[in-house]
């Protein structure tokens, strides 16, 4: 997802001094029931395992309402008889049906409370299907605050979409709200007008014609997928489509555009085989062949959904035509081809278990967008691209969130996030190795949901140093560590300064003209120099800042 332009008024806003701020640094946010009821797995959640949905709905243009059903298939991990699904106001559950018998249940805000009456017998795999209508919050500024977008196209036709991370799938349909338990797979059928089509997650599996003159399409996802991820994209769609010679084999790339655009789809969207080049190239194999790639043009700026990545970027290369790294390395590519895919890789196959940990999504695959730079453009034109960048780093507050109330931390989780990775490969001070870790994320954690704790201790593991201090740093502090230091007499003197407790991350610089590695801490440290012209050079792909305090 993408949060950029989000966060530029609140930059003029703040002052470019920031005090320095400690550790898990603590703000004024006040969270309720109905946040830990989002956000925590509660016992009526954690009994259960979600293995299959059938989310089965009609979606009426006309009123602006969702109206179906949602058939839950899961295994029993510890007998309970109380289910939490949710299902977010103005929706409403209908009834729940289990072994033919109707359900009791309770309404807590966002959450249903289901009575269960058969036993639930440890292992055991069973079904309920919920029944739900309503109109749902219609998003007011997609994606980032999201819900369903109900628009027109240009000949007046409807053009609807779904868009919903952070706010949560429930905000449309009844499910298991909560990113920790992904489900295995799912069949998603969607009924609209006849003369539209609706394009959802994994493969269009039947088209069925109903006597009302309606149209349901049924799309079948094998993989797992995050809740946010599913979508419907309901238009006047024309389409067209070609393989990709992957790393897996024939990859199926579709494509869905409203009928008017399809010249300039074909032009702009030869981007695609480009993208999985490149990023197959650095992440390994796109994850999900077996559900094929779409892109879905969408009545909004683009979402990474699975299988079915939304686009609305008018065709344009760079952010609507804009370089948000300033440096014109920006306007090579389409901004939201590249940012929205490079999601299938984190945010998709790797996905985090709680919002808190956004920064596993958005700072890799804002890193991606240098990789995709440097891929075709060269080393120092994606090094140019990622600092370039660093200018809208606000340092408001941490980039991790709060656990358990579905609080995501700060926006720098995009370009502080990237930078902290393009710091972290200079460490690694070998590329090839660099990549192998990156390949390596994707398919040690393959199709599945982790933690920040998860990410680190592999990157510690093989990066060979223990990067504790490092990601407190970056992830958990707002301070820019920053490198003091003097020459006098015949040595030059050095520490870390505005950082956490025991930083001692290693810096390459360029001493009177030798290239080396200082090893700074937080008390001062000192270094030879023999020779009397004294020159500090410090490499500018490390993330920090420096003071020179020579008298």
């Amino acid at each position: 997802m993408i949060h950029y332009f989000r966060f530029a008024f609140i930059a003029l806003l703040i002052s470019s001094s920031v005090s320095a701020q400690g550790l898990l640094q603590k703000n004024n946010e006040v969270f309720t029931r109905q946040d830990s009821l989002r956000g925590s797995i509660t016992k009526e959640r954690a009994w259960w395992d979600v293995k299959y949905y059938h989310l089965n709905i009609k979606v009426n243009p006309s009123d602006s309402t969702i109206t179906g059903s949602n058939t839950i298939r899961y295994q029993v991990l510890d007998a309970y008889n109380r289910m939490q699904i949710d299902l977010q106001n103005p929706m409403k559950i209908d009834k729940v049906i289990q072994d033919g018998k109707e359900l009791k249940y309770k309404r807590e805000g966002n959450a249903f409370f289901i009575e269960l009456l058969a036993p639930q017998i440890k292992g055991a795999i069973k079904e309920l299907t919920v029944f739900s209508s309503g109109q749902p919050k219609v998003a007011v500024n997609p994606p980032w605050d999201g819900g369903i977008t109900w628009k027109k196209d240009h000949n007046g036709k409807p053009f609807i979409a779904s868009s919903c991370q952070g706010l949560g799938a429930s905000v449309w349909w009844p499910n298991k709200d909560h990113m920790y338990d992904e489900v295995e797979n799912m069949l998603i059928s969607v009924n609209v007008p006849g003369d539209l089509t609706n394009v959802s997650n994994g493969r269009l599996q039947s088209v069925k014609k109903l006597k009302d003159g309606t149209r349901t399409f049924n799309w079948y996802v094998a993989n797992p997928i995050n809740n946010y991820g599913v979508n419907i994209n309901i238009g006047d769609y024309v389409s067209f489509s070609e393989k990709y010679a992957g790393e897996k084999g024939n990859l199926d790339c579709s494509y869905y555009v409203l009928r008017d655009n399809l010249s300039k789809a074909k032009k702009q969207f030869t981007e695609v085989p480009r993208m999985l080049k490149a990023l197959e190239h650095w992440f390994g194999p796109y994850p999900f062949y077996e559900d094929s790639y779409k892109l879905v043009e969408a009545p909004y700026l683009g979402m990474e959904h699975q299988s079915s990545v939304t686009y609305g970027n008018d065709f344009k290369n760079g952010y609507k035509g804009r370089d948000l790294s300033g440096t014109g390395w920006g306007l090579k590519f389409d901004f939201i081809i590249i940012h929205e895919s490079g999601h299938e890789w984190f945010a998709n196959n790797i996905t985090y278990k709680d919002i808190a940990d956004m920064w596993i999504h958005e700072s890799f695959t804002n890193y991606s967008e240098s990789l995709f730079v440097e891929y075709y453009y060269g080393k120092e034109a994606g090094f140019d691209y990622v600092k370039g960048v660093r200018k809208s780093i606000l340092n408001d507050k941490p980039i991790i969130g709060h656990y358990d109330v579905n609080s995501e931390g700060s926006g720098d989780m995009y370009y502080k996030g990237a930078n902290m990775l393009h710091t972290l490969r200079q460490i690694v001070n070998n590329d090839e190795k660099w990549r192998t870790i990156l390949r390596g994320l994707n398919s040690t954690f393959y199709h599945q949901t982790v933690t920040t704790k998860q990410i680190e201790e592999y990157l510690s593991t093989n990066v060979g140093l223990n990067l504790s201090t490092f990601f407190n740093q970056y992830l958990r502090d707002t301070r820019i560590p920053t490198l003091e230091y003097y020459f006098k007499d015949n040595s030059l003197t050095f520490r870390w300064t505005n950082c956490v407790a025991n930083f001692n991350m290693p810096i390459k610089v360029t001493l009177n003209g030798t290239e080396k590695w200082l090893k700074p801490e937080k008390n001062w440290k000192q270094e030879a120099v023999t020779s009397e012209n004294k020159e500090l050079k410090i490499d500018t792909n490390f993330y920090i800042a420096n003071i020179n305090i020579t008298d």
